[in-house]
């Protein structure tokens, strides 16, 4: 067998659910599996994360420049946690065949804090299936990097145990400076597990990664694995990534990350916010959403403690299309990079109610002018109300298709969040 085809295999005996950005090297791999096509990378990514919400494995197939469209969720993933794993199937095209620039994706490895695999010939089904456990392990993505010359060489059938791990989100409690923290001692745990991982085959004088022959191979690549003094050549496809990292340390975290005990207070909405009461229907009619960046996070915490995670500018809409069918997001956030989304959620007719919060401003960084949402989603016949509308008791609940309510209101002058003691909770 051909890699392509055994990474194809490998992929529908280990994943669930596949999405793709179609791209030399990996345009096959993503037919073989039969991967749906999404508007761009990150929305593909976004998808995946609320397919990891419900518990479904997936896999996201992307050649190495469309890694750079999903950096947003990729590095927040790393600090919001996953439920089941994700692996980026990243495909890099060094011959520069049918690309701009040869890059080299497992630089994302040390930019995001995820671990990322470079199987050999021998090794694509047991590092794609070791790729997922760590993902789940880690509560983060993992990357899988392949190269054109694998995938069109002889390599060897896949092999998967079938075994599945279960990761976590962060904790409700922790602050964001605490989830941080919480991150940085999973990245050192990581180190470690890669530093003995079985994987990694390294005796002699010398190793090889991926593509390039040799009987000393490293498997995991970020972090590094263990090199003994005397490897004195590293053979490896593309830039020397492992070279300029086999000396990096882990990082050290603090023993204690922060809780919201610690700082005695959640943060919550503005004494007066106009966006209160669909708060307290979403509350009321025990549903959840996923959160975007902005107020709309401000949902996550209590008295409302509707959302269920956020995963960066504009991602709550593909995330919540996968999972909790409710976005919540401001209308800067939608008009940044969610509406790329929302194009994709009503092509597919996907069930999504997505809730856009309109206070024409960007509240959390100066309250700088934002741009009326509603003329640009005239395409979708959006419900348009105002924050006290009673219409807003029938209409903000489950959908069977996709449906978009822009909630208009003007945030009040001179308030600041308030914050709900953590004793009184």
């Amino acid at each position: 067998m051909k890699g392509g085809d055994v990474l194809a295999q490998a992929l529908r005996d280990c994943a669930d659910t596949f999405y793709t950005v179609p791209g030399y090297p990996v345009t096959g791999i993503a037919e073989a599996v039969g991967a749906e096509l999404t508007v761009n990378e990150k929305v593909a990514l976004e998808y995946a994360l609320g397919d990891s919400l419900s518990g479904r494995r997936a896999a996201v197939i992307l050649k190495n420049v469309g890694l750079n469209a999903c950096a947003d969720p990729l590095v927040n993933a790393t600090t919001q946690g996953l439920r089941a794993g994700i692996v980026i199937v990243a495909g890099d095209d060094l011959s520069v065949k049918g690309s701009q620039n040869a890059q080299d994706s497992r630089y994302y490895g040390e930019v995001a804090e995820v671990p990322v695999l470079e199987p050999a010939s021998y090794s694509i089904g047991a590092a794609l299936e070791e790729a997922f456990l760590a993902s789940e392990r880690f509560s983060r993505m993992a990357i899988l990097r392949v190269t054109a010359d694998l995938l069109e060489r002889e390599a060897a059938a896949p092999a998967c145990s079938g075994a599945r791990g279960e990761g976590r989100l962060a904790p409700r409690d922790l602050t964001m400076r605490g989830r941080v923290a919480a991150a940085a001692q999973g990245t050192a745990a990581m180190f470690a597990w890669a530093r003995g991982h079985s994987l990694n085959r390294i005796s002699g004088d010398n190793v090889s990664v991926g593509a390039v022959e040799g009987a000393s191979r490293a498997v995991i690549v970020y972090p590094p694995p263990a090199l003994p003094p005397s490897v004195r050549v590293i053979r490896e496809a593309g830039r020397p990534f492992l070279a300029e990292h086999r000396d990096l340390r882990p990082p050290q975290p603090p023993a204690k990350v922060e809780r919201m005990a610690d700082r005695g207070h959640f943060r919550t909405f503005c004494p007066h916010c106009p966006f209160k009461p669909v708060m307290g229907i979403l509350a009321g009619k025990d549903l959840s959403a996923a959160c975007d960046m902005g107020c709309a996070i401000l949902a996550m915490n209590p008295p409302y403690s509707v959302g269920v995670a956020a995963y960066g500018l504009g991602s709550s809409v593909a995330v919540a299309a996968r999972s909790t069918g409710i976005a919540l997001i401001g209308d800067y956030a939608l008009l940044h990079s969610g509406i790329n989304a929302l194009i994709d959620v009503y092509e597919k007719g996907l069930p999504l109610l997505c809730i856009v919060l309109a206070n024409n401003r960007l509240g959390m960084v100066g309250e700088t002018p934002a741009f009326n949402p509603v003329p640009y989603l005239a395409w979708s016949s959006p419900v348009v109300a105002g924050a006290g509308d009673p219409r807003l008791e029938i209409v903000v609940d489950r959908v069977d298709r996709p449906r978009t309510l822009v909630v208009e209101g003007t945030c009040p002058e001179g308030e600041s969040y308030e914050t709900v003691a953590c004793g009184n909770l």
